[in-house]
C-alpha cells in the first residue's frame, strides 16, 4: 500500500464517541452553585439573628437615670466610664446601702483624688467605702465583689455602671453570686443623651463591641454551666480590698 492509500485509509477511519466538555462541567457548576447560595444563606441567617440580638441588646439600655426602687445591703460599682464613681457615691450617701465597694481602682490613685471632686461626701467615704485594686475586667470584677459581700453577709446589692455596660455586669455577676439580689442602677453619659447613638460613628462602634462581649460572656457562661468551662477562673489576691478611699481607673 502505497502513501496515499495509506493517508486515505487512515482518513477513512472511524474515530471512537467524542466526550461532551459541557457534560462534565454542569454537575460542577451545580455543586459550585449549590455551595454559594449555601454559603450566602448562612451568612445571612448569621447576619439576622446577629441584627436581632443587637435589638435585643439595645432594650436593655436606659436613656434615662433612674434611682432604685429600693434600698439593698450594699452597693457596688464598677469601674470605667465616666460619673460612676461620683453616682455611686451619691447612692451611698442616700441611704440607699450600708457599704460601697469601689472595684477595678488603679494602684496609683490617692483618697485625695475622690474627696477632691466630691467634697461633701468625705465623711461617707471615709467610713463606708472599701477599694478594690485586683480587678482588670468585668469577670474579676464579679469575683471581687462575690467575696466582699460574702465577707460582710450582704444579701443583696446595688450594681452601679454605664447602661451599655450593664447587660454583661449582670450577667457576669449573677453567675458569680446567683443566690444574691442585684439591682441595678445604669449610669447614663453626656454622649448618650445629647445625640442618638445611631448618629454618632464612636457610640456604635462602642455599643457593636460591647455587644459582641456581651455574647461572648454569655456564650461562655452557657458552656461553663454545661461543664465545659474553657475558661477556668483564676484566684485573685486575698488581700486586695482596701478600705482606703481613691477613685478608678477606666479599664
Amino acid at each position: 500500500m502505497g502513501p496515499r492509500a495509506r493517508r486515505q485509509g487512515f482518513a477513512g477511519q472511524r474515530m471512537g464517541p467524542e466526550i461532551d466538555d459541557s457534560s462534565r462541567r454542569l454537575p460542577l457548576i451545580v455543586m459550585v452553585g449549590r455551595t454559594f447560595a449555601g454559603v450566602v444563606a448562612t451568612l445571612a441567617i448569621g447576619f439576622f439573628v446577629a441584627a436581632v440580638g443587637f435589638i435585643g441588646f439595645l432594650s436593655q439600655l436606659r436613656g434615662a437615670e433612674i434611682k432604685p426602687e429600693r434600698k439593698a445591703d450594699g452597693i457596688v460599682v464598677l469601674t470605667g466610664g465616666s460619673s460612676r464613681v461620683s453616682d455611686a457615691v451619691e447612692l451611698l450617701a442616700g441611704g440607699y446601702g450600708r457599704r460601697l465597694l469601689i472595684s477595678g481602682v488603679h494602684p496609683t490613685n490617692e483618697a485625695s483624688d475622690i474627696t477632691r471632686s466630691l467634697p461633701e461626701a468625705r465623711s461617707f467615704i471615709n467610713c463606708c467605702v472599701d477599694l478594690d485594686y485586683s480587678a482588670i475586667n468585668t469577670r474579676s470584677n464579679a469575683a471581687q465583689t462575690r467575696r466582699w459581700a460574702a465577707e460582710r453577709g450582704f444579701k443583696s446589692l446595688i450594681v452601679v455602671t454605664s447602661n451599655y455596660h450593664m447587660p454583661r455586669a449582670i450577667v457576669e455577676l449573677s453567675h458569680a453570686m446567683p443566690s444574691l439580689d442585684l439591682i441595678p442602677y445604669a449610669v447614663v453619659g453626656e454622649k448618650w443623651r445629647d445625640e442618638p447613638w445611631w448618629t454618632s460613628g464612636p457610640t456604635l462602634r462602642l455599643l457593636l463591641s460591647e455587644y459582641a462581649k456581651y455574647v461572648a460572656a454569655e456564650a461562655r457562661l452557657r458552656l461553663a454551666d454545661l461543664g465545659l468551662d474553657l475558661a477556668p477562673e483564676v484566684d485573685l489576691p486575698t488581700g486586695s480590698v482596701s478600705r482606703r478611699p481613691a477613685t478608678a481607673q477606666a479599664n
